[in-house]
C-alpha cells in the first residue's frame, strides 16, 4: 500500500449513504482509479454529487480491485467536516490534492511544515561547502564551518587539533594542563627520591 497522486483520475458512482463508494463508469479523457491510483493503494479523492450542496474532500483506500473507494479520513466536507451521507444522484469521484496538505512557499519565500520531515534521499543546503556542519543558533539551523580544537572532514571524521605534546611515554612526568584540560607540555622528571632526602632520612633513622 502507498500514497498515489495522478492527474486526471475520475470516475463517477451512484452510491449513497457514509460508506465506500462503488465506482459505476469512467469518464471519458479521465484515467480510472485502477489505472491512475493502483490496486489497494490509498490517495486523496473529492467527491461531488451534481445538483446538490453535498462535497466531500478525504484521503481514501482501494480495495485489491479498484473497485471501491473506503473514505479513510475525511478532511473536509459539506456535513461540518464529517462523512457525507450521500443521498441519490451520479457523484463524480476525482483524486485530488486538499489545499492543507499543499507545501508552497509563502509570498517571503518560506515553506511551513506542519509535521515530521522525511528525506528519503540527499538533504541539500545552500551552503554545501565541505566540512560543515548545521548547528541551531536558537530560531534556525545553520551551516557553519568547524573552527577551534577540532576539524571535520567530508566523510564524517574527526580530527583534533595537534597539542603539541610528542606522543611517547614519559617516566616520572613532568606535565602542564591548560584551562580545556589539555596536556600541552610533558617531558621526564627524575625517578626516584633525591640524594639529600636520602642522607636526611638515614639521619633520622
Amino acid at each position: 500500500m502507498a500514497l498515489v497522486l495522478n492527474d486526471r483520475v475520475k470516475q463517477t458512482s451512484t452510491t449513497t449513504g457514509t460508506g465506500a463508494m462503488t465506482f459505476a463508469s469512467a469518464v471519458t479523457g479521465f484515467e480510472t482509479f485502477a489505472q491512475g491510483i493502483g490496486n489497494s493503494n490509498t490517495t486523496y479523492y473529492g467527491i461531488f454529487n451534481g445538483g446538490t450542496a453535498e462535497f466531500e474532500v478525504g484521503l481514501g483506500t482501494l480495495n485489491g480491485d479498484s473497485t471501491t473507494l473506503t473514505r479513510t479520513t475525511v478532511i473536509s466536507s459539506s456535513n461540518s467536516d464529517s462523512a457525507v451521507n450521500f443521498t441519490s444522484g451520479t457523484k463524480d469521484v476525482f483524486c485530488t490534492l486538499p489545499a492543507s496538505k499543499a507545501v508552497f512557499e509563502d509570498a517571503s519565500n518560506n515553506v511551513s511544515l506542519q509535521a515530521d520531515l522525511t528525506v528519503g534521499a540527499l538533504l541539500k543546503m545552500p551552503d554545501n561547502t565541505s566540512a560543515k556542519i548545521l548547528v541551531a543558533d536558537g530560531t534556525s539551523y545553520q551551516e557553519s564551518a568547524m573552527s577551534g580544537d577540532a576539524t571535520i572532514a567530508s566523510g564524517g571524521a574527526l580530527t583534533l587539533a595537534n597539542s603539541g605534546v610528542t606522543a611517547a611515554s614519559y617516566t616520572s612526568t613532568n606535565l602542564t594542563v591548560d584551562a580545556k584540560g589539555r596536556i600541552t607540555s610533558a617531558s621526564n622528571g627524575s625517578a626516584g627520591a633525591s640524594a639529600g632526602f636520602a642522607v636526611a632520612m638515614a639521619i633520622a633513622l
